[in-house]
This record gives C-alpha cells, structure tokens and sequence, in this order.
C-alpha cells in the first residue's frame, strides 16, 4: 500500500472534509472517529504524509514524532481516558498494512476507552 495524497484524511487535513476535532498541534491533528468502535474513540494523524506507523517511525523528523507523541497524550488527558485524570484505561491502536486491516493509507492511531473493551478485536491465540 503506498501512501494516496487523496486519501480521506488527507482531505481533512487539507480542509476539503471536515472533522469532529479534539486536538490539534504544529504536527497532528485529533478527531472523533465518525463510525466510533467504543464509548470514546479518537483517531490521532500526523500532518505529515506518512503511509503507516513504520513508515511514520523510519521517516518522520524527532520534532513530528515528539508532537505527535504529545498529541497522543493529551487526547488521553482530554478524553478523561488517561488514570492520571481518574480514567479507567484505554487501547491505543495502529492497524499497518493487509494484515493489520489497515483501511486509510495515512498513519492513524486508535484512541479507545471509556469502558472495559475486553478483548473485542482481539484473537486470542
């Protein structure tokens, strides 16, 4: 899968589709997920064009991995999902490539909490 610069998010980076945002800095971008899988479930995107998590971590600059990963915290904070802010837990999830059901070829990490998710997805082996 290589990376579609018309991909959907993408489109919402660039403004063309809008989005439900909950956080937003210099590097990434937050949002409710439109067909959300739990209570609270967030997709977090960098900005910048990055195919999969792989390709994000091989590719991206220190200062874009440093926002996102601070992105990625604060939607936890946000969110209430953080037990710093008297959560419960949460899953944080990166589907890459066929096998890894990857839908939208633009690194995204699932944020999803505010309920006990079990194993749902999960394949217990």
């Amino acid at each position: 899968m290589s990376y579609d610069k018309d991909n959907i998010f993408a489109k919402i980076l660039r403004g063309e589709i809008p989005c439900d945002k909950v956080f937003e800095n210099e590097h990434s971008l937050a949002f409710n997920d439109i067909s959300p899988q739990a209570k609270i479930h967030v997709l977090v995107i960098p900005k910048g064009a990055y195919k999969d998590i792989d390709d994000f971590c091989t590719n991206a600059s220190e200062e874009e991995i440093i926002g996102f990963t601070k992105a990625v915290s604060e939607v936890f904070k946000i969110t209430g999902v953080s037990e710093s802010k008297g959560g419960k837990g949460f899953r944080a999830l990166a589907n890459t490539g066929s096998d890894g059901s990857q839908e939208v070829p633009h690194f995204h990490l699932h944020v999803m909490g505010g309920e006990a998710l079990g194993l749902r997805g999960l394949r217990k082996n």
